[in-house]
């Protein structure tokens, strides 16, 4: 499915739990460099200009997405599990590839997305559909400190850490400290128990008040091709006490407003939300729609 903002890439109606969803982390989903030398160059240069401007960024690690692979549960059933193949890359090399004024040179003539998208960095973002007690859903709108898309309305989200599961040291040359079996699966955990830290950091909610988030699918935005994972959560606070909380969230810098809207209020705002976010508000839809058919 395909509109002009933003691709699904993968969808879940039903939604996968930690058990369903997979993950093959493996160097050979890492970024291919371009051949264009002086386009390969200009990532440098573009970073260089970047912080130069801006001495507050860092170049932190981030998950790169190569690909999914399914098992299908059936007409009625749709995906009963699917596996992200997950590669390494940083935040330097999205700024100068994904973000590169000249981000379409670094797309490859091919219709197959993974193809298409094998010179750019594409971190995986993540987002959740935070719905309240009283059936209302979490946006935020962005505040100007953020690299990208100031100003815009967004779901709760933000990255999984290569950090919290040790992928550095393997992805350095150096001895892995775990298995790949064991690698594997603790990347699988941080896609849930990352969307987990980001609601509870960016909206201040308690981490009990939470449900166990479910894997709804992927969308990747046609603007500069970044991808992002969305989960479901409900929250079972109301509205009113989630925007008295979000004061004293400790990751409030990052957004300036939190709105609690029903789906139809959504429907009319998503239009000034980045594309892999109207994504997630489809593949929301499409849980939503599923349920209702069972």
């Amino acid at each position: 499915m395909e509109t002009a903002d933003y691709k699904l890439l993968l969808t879940c109606p039903s939604g996968l739990s930690p058990s369903q969803l997979a993950v093959i982390f493996d160097r050979s989903y890492d970024r291919i460099p371009h051949p264009n030398a002086e386009l390969e160059d200009s990532i440098g240069q573009i970073w260089e200009d970047r912080i130069q401007s801006n001495s507050s960024l860092y170049n932190g690690k981030k998950f790169r997405y190569g690909g999914c692979s399914l098992q299908d549960g059936g007409e009625a059933r749709g995906v009963s599990q699917a596996c992200l193949h997950l590669g390494s890359t940083d935040y330097r090399t999205f700024v100068g590839t994904n973000l590169n004024p000249l981000w379409e040179n670094f797309l490859a003539p091919s219709e197959e997305d993974v193809i298409k998208c094998q010179h750019t960095a594409n971190p995986l973002g993540n987002g959740a559909i935070v719905v309240t007690a009283d059936n209302e859903i979490v946006v935020l709108r962005r505040s100007d400190n953020v690299g990208e898309f100031a100003g815009h309305l967004v779901f709760p989200g933000g990255h999984p850490e290569p950090e919290k599961v040790e992928v550095a040291s393997s992805q350095n040359g150096q001895d892995p400290v775990v298995t790949t079996e064991e690698l594997n699966k603790k990347v699988s955990e941080e896609m849930f128990d990352s969307i987990s830290r980001e609601v509870v950091e960016e909206i201040g909610v308690p981490a009990t008040s939470l449900s166990t988030p479910v894997f709804i699918g992927l969308s990747r935005r046609i603007l500069n091709v970044r991808p992002a994972a969305f989960f479901y959560m409900k929250c079972n606070l109301p509205s009113k006490e989630i925007h008295q909380l979000y004061s004293s969230a400790l990751d409030g810098y990052e957004s300036i407003q939190l709105h609690t809207v029903s789906p139809v209020i959504l429907e009319h705002m998503k239009s000034k939300m980045p594309g892999c976010h109207q994504g997630g508000f489809a593949l929301y839809k499409l849980m939503i729609e599923a349920s209702t058919k069972v």
